[in-house]
């Protein structure tokens, strides 16, 4: 009897652990397909879960960092759900490619044609952003999420360095090192190929030589060798004669 006891009271404290782990974790979150290199172009997923067991996500809204605006932001469709972008005057124009602009993406807002996100789902919102920064190491979006019951969680509590994660954390996208320069590393391996090849041309042709002069002094010893024999024979056969 016992022993049930304690087993029935170990399962519901593991179970207990498991959902408060599980409702922990399930939260708006940003992740690049690839990386999201610095002063560069990327495709974001905006992952979606519904943590609600009596209600479905019905409306999802974005709101993108005012501190670094993005010049370019596109989003992808999404089976089931109507997309409005909203944009915004800026306070200081953007100088892209060598145009200023004066205005840019704000807000982005999916919503659900249907049921939306059913519990136990969970839905991703790509979009295409740029130019990155390349004056920090992180962007940070806000979310709304909106239940069929008409519940509001927000998304936009800003996480700090070496804190704990916020019951609300907002999604933040993690920037990476600028790429390289791939065509000017091509270059300069095309440069020192062709030097190289330059290089082994010439000892090529340095060998070739030596070869060349080498084979030349041989015969001309070989032929100091038999003038000299034949002058020997001419000077033997006149004393025979002679005698």
């Amino acid at each position: 009897m016992n022993v049930s006891r304690i087993a029935l009271a170990g399962g519901v404290a593991a179970s207990t652990v498991l959902l408060l782990a599980g409702t922990a974790s399930a939260h708006v979150s940003v992740q690049p397909q690839g990386e999201a290199a610095k002063g560069g172009y990327a495709t974001v997923n905006f992952k979606v879960p519904n943590e609600r067991d009596n209600a479905s996500t019905v409306k999802v809204e974005v709101s993108l960092p005012t501190d670094h605006p993005l010049a370019s932001v596109s989003p992808q469709p999404v089976a089931g759900w109507k997309i409005k972008v909203t944009k915004s005057k800026l306070a200081e124009p953007l100088e892209v490619h060598g145009k200023k602009i004066d205005e840019a993406v704000s807000k982005v807002t999916w919503t659900a044609d249907d049921d939306g996100i059913e519990p136990g789902f969970f839905e991703q919102f790509p979009l295409s952003v740029g130019q990155l920064p390349e004056d920090t190491d992180q962007l940070v979006f806000k979310a709304l999420q909106t239940y069929s019951n008409k519940e509001v969680v927000r998304w936009i509590e800003e996480p700090t360095e070496g804190g704990e994660e916020p019951d609300t954390p907002a999604p933040v996208l993690t920037l990476t090192a600028p790429a390289a320069d791939t065509d000017g590393a091509a270059a300069a391996d095309d440069k020192g190929g062709a030097a190289e090849q330059t290089k082994e041309t010439t000892t090529a042709s340095d060998d070739t030589s030596s070869d060349t002069d080498g084979t030349a002094r041989v015969l001309g010893i070989v032929g100091i060798v038999v003038g000299a024999a034949g002058v020997a024979f001419g000077v033997l056969a006149g004393r025979r004669r002679s005698a």
